[in-house]
């Protein structure tokens, strides 16, 4: 059963780094937490931000919305994230997605997630002595999306999402049942971008985007365990992209993030954040509500919930990219503060970006020092804003 807790704070370290006294600093944690990695290089090299930036193949998890203004009819994205590359070599994200613009205002996308936790091998001391070969598990975690996107004005768009999650990561023992835990989610997202506008020299565009994602039941790994919220989250966000000429371009994007789940409390005084009475009975609806303001330290621990980030991206002739980006979360939620640096190359109908992570916080990031890729393939029909 060690290797069963060694397991569990692995997949606790995506929220809280393995990091904070829970009890103290009362950081939010969720089950399915992959979903909060950032699956594409592009968005990984601008403070791990997307809700508000230009549209590309991996928009489906920050904004589906943003699919309907995408310039190319379809995109394939493939991406890479090898996660914590310092400590082991085979845990790893996987994520692929297509788009497809059916028409002018409206389009499909549909991606997968594959969180794979590599190996783990279990043998009693006793199976070792007898010269036993060991049991090896390979714990993982998925998630199918499907979204639709339509135009509803000549620069905003809505997309709704569905969500398909399995988590299989129970160990297989006698006597207890180690199927998969399954659940489902949806997405509601926006996104408004305006037409060119001139300045006095320079143009420029404006855009804007939500999503709260991941809103579906809680997740229940076993028949005596308690169920887990997802991580339901509302993202905010909003940029501009100064045009300096026909060849170039510098876009900035700010972006908050808030979780829609309860903050641990001990509201019965029984000298426990975690328990029944305190935060595990709620519902996932009633919590997204109650999560504004439920924060035991009142309105100043609500500010400490919202994580933001700020990125830039400086783009020469749809070649070239160069960016850049910041992510900030208050120490006693998590402590995730990082800079980040990336690059992007396109070569005919094909794009490769790079991103690069160095955290500023006392808390090791799992992304640290890792060199993350994502490739794109461009097809079809060009679209000109």
């Amino acid at each position: 059963m060690k290797n069963c807790l060694l397991l569990l704070l692995l997949i606790c370290s995506v929220n809280v780094a393995l990091a904070q006294d829970q009890t103290e600093s009362r950081v939010i944690t969720t089950g399915v937490p992959f979903l909060m990695i950032t699956a594409d290089a592009r968005a990984g090299g601008m403070g791990e931000l997307g809700v508000s930036t230009s549209a590309d193949a991996y928009s489906q998890q920050w904004n589906p919305a943003k699919y309907a203004f995408a310039k190319r009819q379809i995109g394939v994205g493939i991406s890479y994230t090898p996660y914590l590359s310092k400590l082991v070599n085979d845990i790893a994200l996987l994520n692929a997605t297509v788009y497809n613009r059916i028409n002018y205002k409206s389009a499909w996308a549909a991606s997968i997630k594959y969180f794979s936790l590599g190996d783990i091998e279990f043998i009693t001391e006793a199976e070792a002595i007898q010269g036993l070969q060991p049991i090896i598990e390979r714990p993982n975690e998925l998630s199918i999306d499907l979204s639709y996107s339509l135009k509803l004005s000549e620069t905003f768009s809505m997309a709704v999402a569905g969500r398909f999650l399995r988590s299989d990561l129970k160990i297989q023992e006698e006597a207890i049942d180690a199927s998969a835990a399954s659940s489902f989610a949806v997405d509601v997202a926006g996104y408004f971008q305006s037409d060119e506008v001139a300045y006095s020299s320079f143009n420029g565009v404006w855009r804007g985007g939500f999503n709260i994602s991941n809103v579906g039941p809680k997740i229940k790994y076993d028949d005596e365990g308690r169920e887990t919220f997802l991580p339901t989250n509302l993202k905010l966000g909003g940029g501009f992209d100064f045009i300096f000429d026909s060849e170039s371009s510098l876009g900035l994007n700010v972006e908050f993030n808030k979780l829609l789940v309860p903050t641990p409390s001990d509201s019965n005084g029984d000298g426990r954040i975690d328990s029944e009475d305190d935060y595990y009975n709620e519902s996932f609806f009633s919590g997204m509500f109650s999560s504004f303001g439920d924060a035991p330290d009142g309105f100043s621990e609500e500010l400490k919930e919202v994580t933001w980030a700020f990125g830039a991206e400086y783009n020469y002739s749809e070649v070239f990219a160069l960016r850049t980006g910041y992510f900030h979360e208050s120490e006693e939620k998590g402590a995730r503060q990082f800079f980040t640096l990336g690059a992007g190359f396109t070569f005919k109908s094909t794009t490769l970006d790079l991103s690069y992570l160095f955290s500023t916080s006392s808390v090791r990031n799992p992304l640290e020092n890792t060199l993350r890729f994502s490739l794109t393939f461009n097809l079809g029909e060009y679209y000109n804003y």
